[in-house]
């Protein structure tokens, strides 16, 4: 007798072979090539599918029955099997042949469904690599302890430093540590020769950024930092420094400013001007030009306020001057009185409906509180930078963290101009956009630009192809993906590869890793400068057992067995270099294809 649930598993899978030629058809019996499983159908999915190249490995895609109108169709990738589910559950898994599987990886975007998918799996099939996309890695730590081989990522927090280090003008925020070095991405006229370690981007041209050219060519480079802090730091401190430097006064000039934009505080303004007007009239004709100024307004405001004692025997132009600043007076205690009530209810019902009290100046504004948002605000006010943050709704993941930290949220549409002007954009550092929705996104760079044209708008898109020609025809946008800067590190962690960083660099994203040499591989007895390869891999540092860390080493170096190299690469050229490195004998002269992606295993039309 067949188990419903069986029958059901077997009905949810369906085995796609898009475009491919029947004999490199996947095979799903008899196929050495290791096996993985990846659960999600958004764009981090997507470009972790490619990443892991299907064409080298076997990849089953676990997706809901119904595809999100906005996310990528992960099904149309070449060579991946396809099994529909709505849950992730025992029968999927098994359906999926998670027992037999190199690894598995969990990219929806539930914390606690990943969680309960992780927990069934390893019931399943204990010895299977797991890789958590968690937004709450203090929760995904804890699971992963439970779990054993099992690795928590955060595609949010991989991200984030990127779009705060342009926020804030700065390159890119990579800042780590290896063999006893503190490297950091520095132009290479900010950093002495003698501690540049390998050149990784051309962007001489920021139309077309050129990763990892020739040594000679290359402006952006990987440098040892000695003793300075990271560029990121360092403009938050200058920026920090600037604000305390005009708080005396700024704060005051900004609450005139407002309290004057208001018609109660126009009014009071005017009322007050009329009494001082006729007052100084008032005593220049009543012969009381002796009173010094404090003397006559002193008198003057005493008049107004406590009104003026008859006097018929003087003459109609005094009477009328007295009579006027009388009624000046009647009606400044109430508008007095007036203001002040309207200062402090506007200013509560600001806080309570998510509007700034006071205009600010020289703060960073992000729109979007998701994931990569909350991150993006908290790096800013940790580095004491002034926030103020957009979102259509107002129980946005990040809203609670903002009132935590004090940041205003402002609840409103950005794509409206009147939201930005709310946010006072027109004179504030920059504008970071990160929501989820690529049309919001970019008509709220447009406004931006249009209340402050040259103001520094950092832009998050999912459309890779629609990023690429902004970037061309306006050149006035920093765009990045955050499935571009994330994809790569989480298919090295399923693959088990050692990563020591990930290099955001534009839209493009560059994998510092360590590769091994293995007995009788193509690189056993090579030079060097076999392992390099032009815009794909460069070698930052090699190891030799019982030796000290070779960093740049000669190019005609011999690698031999068990040499540890820790290389920057492209995705394409990581993988024809762990080939080459392999025990597989592959000739040292084959090189890769031109990578056709954008860096990162992506191809060039799509994005986050």
């Amino acid at each position: 007798m067949v188990v419903p649930w069986r029958n059901r598993a077997r009905r949810a899978v369906e085995t796609r072979m898009l475009r491919q030629p029947t004999v490199n058809r996947l095979l799903t019996n008899g196929d050495a090539r290791p096996h993985y499983i990846v659960c999600g159908h958004d764009a981090l999915a997507y470009h972790l599918v490619n990443a892991l190249g299907p064409a080298t490995v076997r990849v089953t895609v676990v997706v809901p029955s119904k595809r999100h109108p906005t996310a990528p169709d992960i099904t149309k990738i070449r060579g991946i099997r396809v099994i529909r589910a709505d849950r992730v559950d025992e029968a999927t898994l098994r359906a999926a042949g998670l027992e037999t599987a190199a690894g598995l990886a969990l990219m929806q975007q539930d914390d606690v469904g990943n969680i309960h998918a992780a927990l069934t799996a390893h019931e399943v099939a204990t010895r299977v690599r797991i890789v958590l996309r968690m937004f709450n890695t203090g929760l995904g730590y804890g699971v992963k302890r439970l779990l054993g081989d099992c690795e928590v990522l955060s595609d949010a927090a991989m991200a984030a430093p990127t779009f705060v280090a342009a926020a804030l003008g700065e390159v890119a925020p990579t800042n780590f540590h290896h063999y006893g070095r503190t490297l950091v991405v520095a132009h290479r006229a900010e950093v002495r020769p003698e501690h540049v370690v390998c050149g990784i981007a051309d962007t001489s041209d920021p139309a077309h950024l050129v990763v990892l050219p020739e040594p000679d060519q290359a402006d952006l480079v990987l440098a040892e930092a000695t003793g300075a802090q990271p560029a990121t730091e360092v403009a938050a401190n200058r920026i920090a420094r600037s604000r305390r430097l005009r708080r005396p006064l700024y704060g005051t000039g900004k609450a005139l400013r407002s309290f004057f934009s208001r018609k109660i505080g126009i009014i009071t303004a005017a009322v007050l001007a009329i009494a001082l007007t006729f007052g100084f009239l008032l005593y220049r004709a009543d012969g009381a030009a002796h009173l010094d100024p404090w003397q006559a307004v002193y008198t003057t405001l005493l008049t107004a306020l406590n009104g003026a004692e008859v006097e018929i025997d003087k003459g109609i132009a005094v009477q009328l001057m007295q009579i006027v600043l009388t009624v000046a007076g009647l009606a400044l205690v109430p508008l007095i009185t007036a203001a002040v009530v309207d200062a402090m209810v506007n200013a509560r019902l600001a806080l309570s409906a998510g509007r700034l009290a006071v205009p600010r100046e020289g703060h960073v504004v992000v729109v979007g509180l998701g994931n990569v948002g909350t991150r993006v605000i908290r790096q800013l006010h940790n580095l004491g930078v002034e926030v103020v943050a957009i979102d259509k709704v107002p129980n946005a993941r990040g809203a609670v963290v903002a009132k935590q930290l004090g940041i205003p949220v402002i609840i409103g549409d950005a794509a409206l101009e009147e939201t930005l002007v709310e946010a006072s954009v027109s004179s504030c550092r920059a504008l970071v956009v990160v929501s989820t929705d690529d049309v919001t996104n970019l008509q709220a760079a447009l406004n931006g630009r249009a209340l402050q044209p040259d103001l520094r708008v950092v832009l998050r898109l999912f459309d890779g192809d629609l990023a690429q020609r902004i970037r061309s025809t306006f050149g006035i946008f920093r765009s990045h993906s955050v499935s571009y800067l994330a994809a790569p590190e989480f298919a090295a962690v399923l693959r088990k590869r050692q990563v020591v960083a990930t290099v955001p660099v534009g839209r493009h994203a560059l994998l510092v890793t360590i590769v091994v040499v293995a007995k009788g591989s193509a690189l056993d007895g090579q030079p060097v400068r076999g392992a390099d390869q032009t815009r794909g891999v460069r070698v930052m540092a090699l190891l030799k057992a019982g030796q000290r860390p070779r960093w740049s080493p000669a190019p005609d170096t011999v690698l031999g067995p068990g040499d540890e190299l820790t290389v920057i690469a492209r995705r394409a050229g990581l993988s024809w270099l762990i080939k080459q490195a392999g025990p597989s004998p592959i000739l040292p002269t084959q090189q890769v294809p031109e990578d056709p992606t954008m860096g990162d295993g992506s191809p060039a039309g799509t994005s986050d």
